[in-house]
Parts: structure tokens; C-alpha cells; sequence
């Protein structure tokens, strides 16, 4: 179980640094920073999936996703309102 927390943990490290990257960098006028967090949480689903098939361990499997994306998700929401409020 330790093993999938260090995996969990580290992917959403990743997710909250390139979160961190998008919403601090200056983007073209018209150019929204929300849309590129659907592809970041798509890309913290994938890593997991990609994982799994190298590991071929089913058992945790769904959990790992559930955590993954849930904590993603709220990474993203957190920077989504941060981006709202900052105008």
C-alpha cells in the first residue's frame, strides 16, 4: 500500500508544479489557462493507466485512479479559482 501513496503523492507533485508553470507564465492575449488543465488531469489519468500496464497488477487499480484524478481535480479547481479571483 506504501508503494501506490509514493506513486499517488508523485503525480499529483507533477500535476500541482505544471499547474503552478501554467497559471504563473504570461499567455497570449485570448488564450485561456483553464483550457489547458483538462489535459494535465487527462494526462495524471493517463500516467496512471500507463503505469498499470507495465505493473500488470490489477488489484488497487480503480483506487489508484479514484485518488489520482480526485486529487488532480481539486489541484485544478484550487488554480481554477485562484486564475477567477485574480482577474
Amino acid at each position: 500500500m506504501k508503494n501506490q501513496w509514493v506513486e499517488i503523492v508523485s503525480i499529483w507533485v507533477v500535476v500541482a508544479f505544471l499547474t503552478i508553470i501554467l497559471v504563473l507564465q504570461v499567455l497570449p492575449e485570448g488564450q485561456e489557462v483553464e483550457a489547458t488543465f483538462g489535459a494535465i488531469l487527462a494526462g495524471s489519468i493517463a500516467t496512471v493507466s500507463l503505469i498499470q500496464l507495465f505493473r500488470a497488477e490489477p488489484k488497487g487499480f480503480v483506487r489508484r485512479l479514484v485518488y489520482v484524478g480526485g486529487g488532480s481535480y481539486l489541484i485544478l479547481a484550487i488554480a481554477t479559482a485562484y486564475v477567477l479571483l485574480r482577474g
